[in-house]
């Protein structure tokens, strides 16, 4: 108690409050102890009570002070005094204590709040004395004792009359707006009212004060409207989700706003778990709890106790077992980590066991370890949310999923501590690749917010499309941009060369044809099939067969009997346009229409049918017909091969080009010098 000495008292929580007042009461020499009731001695003036007394913790400091009764008969009186300084300091403790629900409930019961809004629509105290009254009476309101449906119309007229001026105290201003923040959220009949008392333009130009906290509650206003407002009122939804009308100003002061609120994060973030806090370690024994349904543990010993509880730490993928408070000791993301992993299993508790259980029966080295994986992407969310840094000047990246969600980071998390499993499997990672699946999950993170999703399930759906696969299609393809091979001088050189590769990959299928192919004959009697080799004369003139026995070497051109020039031929088929497959029409596969190609000759009355062992001889045959014909190459061998070829060109070619940006467009050519002294005559030299 202020002014007395202080009492360490061994608190008896089976004993009344009332007795334990009494006693302390009784050694400090204080007649009355009703009149007294014991409040926290640190932040916020919390009364106990038998209600709340169980989270009073060993060590806490306790403050002797007035019943929460005589606390408010007095101030009731003091707000009511005719002298303006007793009714500001009044007003001003009222404001501080009314935080409290004990306070708060005595307070109303004498009809205190009514005093308030009497003071409000009488509108004649001066601004300082205002601020305290509006406070006073939000906290009171706060509790939800009395509804914001009683208020007349007088006094939102008067509220609103405070948000909409133009010149007024800031402090005022403040918390007028956070009235009719929870005035508009807690009814649809008080927002049509309050709609139809505050602009949307006065709204928009707190927004372009200086002061970061009135700019704050304007956009909080604003929020409340856009989700109190439903699809109906475009007007305001429309400001955030379409961007066409979001101007530069406002984009920053969303940005500031998304900003500001993040930062209340910040404080979690850079607080280590502290092992001796009793909330805390009940929060990470909950997560144990929540994941193994264990057995009683009162009846196990403590060294039993304490490997059980190792034992499934490890299973949740802690590294420190024995100590899981360790892992959570680095600063960011401090209990931040704690707070995602405790909200994923409460608000998901089946995809939280999933988790857990999935991967605490794989084997040890392809589990995904749940712990770690979520403090680490704790971290990675706090750094693409930008959680610690203050707002800057000329920022104007905001996230517009940010202003249709309560608790983004936490619902963000509970996406993508998902995703990373799935991303995990889709690796098929061990716990070495644990960095590299990390690496994956911020890159699958940070493409989808810049894709500006408006609500979670598009962004759940969106991410959850961006697969391991695409990840890596979308790398080769800026690797690619990266690499200049796709700059318009580039493109150009490609083009220039690929006359000559296609000539070399010509040349190459003439040969291949000169060396010539061994075929299968296929026959209705499958055991008979029949060999036989057909290859180009070295002139390029004339197409040499004939059947050859089994495991023959290459046949000479005079081994083979059979002939057609060339120049007879009329055109290469293939497929199912070929006589042989047209012959068993319906008795072919599927393998053996692709390999099949044929050679139509003289009038296009004879052809000479060909079933190729492989895809790769089908492509050499059909292209070195197509060149022999004049025609051009098509098969799919040959595109793959080309591309090869132009990439190794290119790189070769622009080698000496490392880190030397190509522009766009070609340089101009220097005009030529006025005359050409400089120029070395060899001639006169030698005379």
């Amino acid at each position: 108690m202020p002014g007395a000495y202080p009492q360490l008292i061994q608190l008896d929580q089976k004993k009344p409050l009332t007795a334990v007042i009494k006693e302390v009461c009784d050694k400090w020499n204080l007649p009355g102890p009703d009149n007294y009731a014991l409040q926290y001695a640190d932040g916020v003036q919390t009364y106990i009570t038998e209600s709340n007394r169980l989270d009073i913790k060993n060590g806490s400091i306790l403050r002797l002070t007035k019943a929460p009764g005589r606390c408010a008969e007095d101030l009731y009186k003091g707000i009511q005094s005719s002298d303006s300084g007793v009714r500001c300091d009044s007003l001003k403790l009222l404001a501080d204590v009314s935080t409290d629900i004990t306070f708060a409930q005595e307070f109303i019961s004498r009809d205190g709040h009514s005093l308030l809004v009497k003071i409000v629509e009488d509108a004649h105290e001066a601004p300082l004395i205002m601020t305290h009254t509006l406070t006073a009476f939000m906290e009171l309101m706060d509790h939800g004792i009395v509804s914001w449906e009683n208020l007349s119309s007088v006094f939102i007229k008067k509220i609103a009359s405070f948000g909409n001026a133009k010149v007024l105290d800031t402090s005022i201003q403040q918390v007028s707006l956070a009235i009719l923040e929870s005035m508009v959220l807690s009814s649809s009949s008080l927002f049509n009212e309050v709609k139809h008392e505050i602009t949307l333009e006065r709204l928009v130009s707190h927004l372009q004060v200086t002061n970061q906290q009135l700019q704050t509650k304007a956009m909080a206003l604003l929020m409340a409207m856009l989700l109190a407002g439903g699809e109906a009122d475009r007007q305001v939804r429309n400001i955030i989700h379409s961007s066409s009308s979001v101007g530069d100003e406002m984009a920053h002061y969303l940005y500031v706003l998304q900003t500001v609120r993040l930062n209340h994060l910040e404080a979690r973030m850079r607080t280590p778990l502290d092992s001796y806090n009793q909330e805390q370690r009940d929060m990470l024994h909950g997560l144990r709890q929540a994941a193994f349904e264990t057995e009683s543990e009162s009846g196990l010993s403590n060294e039993r106790r304490r490997s059980l509880c190792a034992k499934e730490f490890k299973k949740l993928g802690f590294s420190n077992n024995s100590n899981p408070g360790l892992d959570l000791s680095r600063c960011p993301p401090g209990l931040l980590a704690l707070d995602t992993m405790a909200y994923f299993a409460s608000r998901y508790p089946d995809a939280y066991s999933r988790f857990v259980l999935e991967n605490s029966s794989r084997e040890d080295k392809h589990e995904c370890p749940f712990a770690r994986s979520s403090i680490q992407l704790t971290l990675i969310l706090c750094e693409i949310l930008r959680i610690g840094e203050p707002p800057s000047e000329t920022g104007s990246d905001y996230h517009p999923i940010f202003f249709a969600q309560d608790r983004l980071l936490e619902e963000l998390f509970c996406i993508c501590i998902q995703l990373l499993n799935k991303t995990w499997k889709e690796m098929r990672a061990t716990q070495e690749d644990f960095d590299k699946v990390m690496q994956v999950v911020r890159e699958q993170i940070t493409r989808t917010l810049s894709s500006k999703p408006t609500s979670l399930e598009l962004f759940k759906n969106k991410v959850n499309v961006l697969n391991y696969s695409e990840i890596l299609k979308l790398r080769q393809t800026e690797r690619l941009h990266q690499e200049e091979t796709l700059a318009p001088p580039v493109l150009e050189l490609k083009e220039r060369l690929k006359p000559e590769l296609l000539e070399l990959i010509r040349q190459q299928r003439l040969n291949r044809l000169c060396h010539g192919t061994l075929f299968r004959k296929i026959s209705s009697r499958r055991r008979q099939d029949k060999l036989w080799y057909c290859r180009l004369s070295p002139n390029h003139k004339v197409l040499h067969y004939g059947d050859v026995e089994e495991e023959t070497e290459m046949p000479s051109i005079e081994a083979l009997q059979e002939k057609i020039p060339v120049a007879d031929i009329k055109s290469v088929v293939t497929g199912k346009d070929c006589p042989h497959m047209k012959e068993n029409k319906g008795k072919q596969t599927k393998e053996v229409l692709d390999l099949a190609f044929s050679i139509t000759y003289d009038v296009e009355e004879y052809s000479l049918n060909f079933i190729a062992s492989s895809r790769t001889d089908f492509c050499l045959w059909t292209d070195g017909l197509n060149v022999l014909l004049g025609k051009e190459m098509s098969s799919e061998s040959m595109r793959s091969e080309l591309e090869i070829l132009l990439s190794m060109e290119i790189k070769l070619r622009l080698l000496d080009l490392e880190n030397v940006p190509i522009p766009d467009t070609a340089p101009p050519i220097p005009k030529p010098p006025s005359n050409f002294n400089f120029c070395y005559d060899f001639s006169q030299a030698e005379q």
